[in-house]
């Protein structure tokens, strides 16, 4: 009996917790759909983003070991390890809700 009713106890209070779960749902938004960019692929050279997008409006220093950059432009940001692209991203634009 002294098993049991702790083992109750616990069954009860996890199947609780599940009835009272609730679904948050969260709209994403319409990044760029207005623009659509043509962002740098991996792998390719800071020269070659440079030569096709032109010179970026920010470009912050390389940190850490592989060094890694950042390089801004209007509407997107790319990162680079060494000379190489390894990922471009949209920059977020809030929209007026």
């Amino acid at each position: 009996m002294k098993r049991l009713l702790p083992l109750t106890l616990v069954t009860t209070l996890f199947a609780a917790t599940i009835v009272q779960a609730e679904t948050l749902s969260i709209p994403l938004g319409q990044q760029a759909v207005s623009q659509q960019l043509d962002l740098p692929q991996r792998g390719t050279s800071t020269s070659a983003v440079q030569q096709r997008h032109g010179a970026p409006t920010t470009r912050h220093a390389a940190v850490g070991q592989p060094p890694i950059s950042r390089w801004d432009y209007p509407g997107f940001s790319v990162y680079f390890e060494h000379d190489k692209v390894i990922h471009s991203v949209r920059q977020h634009i809030p929209t007026g809700n």
